[in-house]
């Protein structure tokens, strides 16, 4: 009696333990903070709203403080994931490939438009202007999005080739004249050397044009698409590769959670479309081919 009654005290006393006692905490990143890194390639005044309603959701969604920064460029960025300062970044396909092959970074997720993970490149001119074809801006000043850029530089460089404008690895300037190549620091700093008379046509993403992200009504109802190269392969999210595999789970679980209807707003002004899982060499693999044709990867 003695023993079976020290044995209920016992059994009620565990129970008791495990019922006062805390739950297991929720998995959290390795990190005290993420840092995570937008392109530069919209209005900074635009992107400062996007960057406080991404921290706002990320932090929430991952219990942790999260700082979202506009870099200067694609290449800061790939330093940042190299050194640790930068941990999760939206980057062109051209620098997806280049922080993948330091291995700095893999692809978390790639961007799907219209059931497709590529996209279309757009030359823009002036409504007013009378250009029908790339082949008349021969001697002409043009401008590039920046000199990293897959959809506002390297494709629009290769598609040149493509078409016996320039040979492969030959310069711009060869067939635009000397001096009158523009690069500029993301899509609407290019648009606007068109927008105030300082180049003849701009190359940009597609979106830049079709979508109110950009560039204002107004500036949109002065131009017209001069020709259209591609295709581009999206961008995506880089994740760099020093994390966790828990700290990639973690992260997948929360974007992935911007697909949702009642966040797809918000995925759309920072991201463009839908974020999915894609194999991340197949992915990058034709903007290798790209490289080599035009020499920007030397």
């Amino acid at each position: 009696m003695k023993t079976s009654f020290s044995v209920l005290c016992l059994l009620l006393s565990g129970l008791l333990f495990s019922s006062c006692s805390p739950s297991k905490p929720p998995a959290a990143l390795s990190v005290p903070k993420l840092v995570v890194a937008l392109k530069p390639d919209k209005n900074p005044e635009a992107m400062l709203e996007e960057k406080a309603k991404l921290e706002a959701f990320l932090s929430g969604e991952l219990k942790t403080p999260v700082e979202v920064i506009i870099p200067l460029s694609g290449a800061v960025i790939e330093e940042g994931l190299a050194n640790g300062s930068i941990d999760l970044a939206y980057l062109s396909a051209t620098g997806l490939l280049k922080a993948m092959d330091r291995k700095v970074a893999t692809l978390l997720v790639a961007g799907e438009i219209d059931g497709k993970t590529t996209y279309a490149s757009y030359w823009l001119t002036l409504k007013e202007k009378p250009y029908t074809s790339i082949s008349e801006l021969k001697g002409k000043p043009i401008a590039f999005a920046s000199k990293t850029s897959t959809s506002g530089y390297l494709i629009p460089h290769l598609d040149l080739i493509k078409k016996g404008l320039l040979q492969a690895k030959e310069n711009p300037e060869v067939f635009f004249g000397k001096g009158n190549v523009f690069y500029g620091t993301g899509y609407a700093s290019a648009v606007e050397q068109v927008l105030n008379g300082s180049a003849e046509a701009a190359v940009v993403s597609y979106y830049v044009f079709d979508k109110d992200k950009h560039l204002t009504p107004e500036q949109r109802g002065r131009l017209k698409v001069l020709a259209s190269q591609g295709p581009v392969p999206t961008h995506g999210l880089a994740l760099r590769s020093a994390l966790t595999a828990e700290d990639r789970a973690l992260l997948l679980a929360a974007i992935e959670k911007l697909n949702l209807p009642e966040n797809e707003a918000l995925r759309d002004k920072v991201f463009t479309s839908k974020l999915v899982l894609v194999d991340g060499e197949a992915h990058v693999a034709p903007i290798r081919e790209a490289l080599e044709l035009t020499g920007s990867g030397s």
